[in-house]
């Protein structure tokens, strides 16, 4: 398994981070420029009324930094005790199109059931994943 295989999969989580922040940006931009947000009440955005779209950009931006930081980490140790194999990748890029896709439903029409679901699918990924590496290192 070459290194450019196994982390391709890390890469577009990375693109798609940055991605929601250059949308979230762009919301917040909008929202001051149309004057439904002033600078002067988002020095703390977390307390910022921020309209719907810009909220949502920010929500899905911060989720980038929960459960994914799992995901990375892991990589990085599966990369460090050679233990990448096509079953890790394959996972991955499972994970990897879970979050992108609970990204979009909660960057579009933020309807929760299906947020959930897909944010339920990429944590248990993750979490085979993770108990697939514990078992490889314990026991084989």
């Amino acid at each position: 398994m070459t290194l450019q295989f196994v982390l391709a999969p890390l890469f577009v989580q990375v693109a798609l981070t940055f991605a929601l922040l250059i949308g979230m940006a762009m919301q917040r931009q909008r929202a001051f420029r149309d004057r439904k947000v002033r600078w002067q009440d988002a020095k703390r955005s977390r307390y910022t009324q921020w309209p719907e779209r810009a909220a949502q950009f920010g929500d899905s931006f911060a989720n980038q930094f929960e459960v994914p930081v799992l995901f990375y980490v892991l990589t990085i140790l599966v990369v460090v005790t050679r233990q990448a194999d096509l079953l890790f990748v394959l996972l991955s890029w499972m994970f990897v199109v879970l979050r992108a896709a609970q990204a979009y439903v909660h960057v579009t029409t933020n309807y929760v059931p299906r947020r959930g679901m897909t944010y339920a699918a990429g944590v248990l990924v993750l979490l085979l994943m993770w108990i697939q590496f514990a078992l490889r290192i314990y026991l084989l």
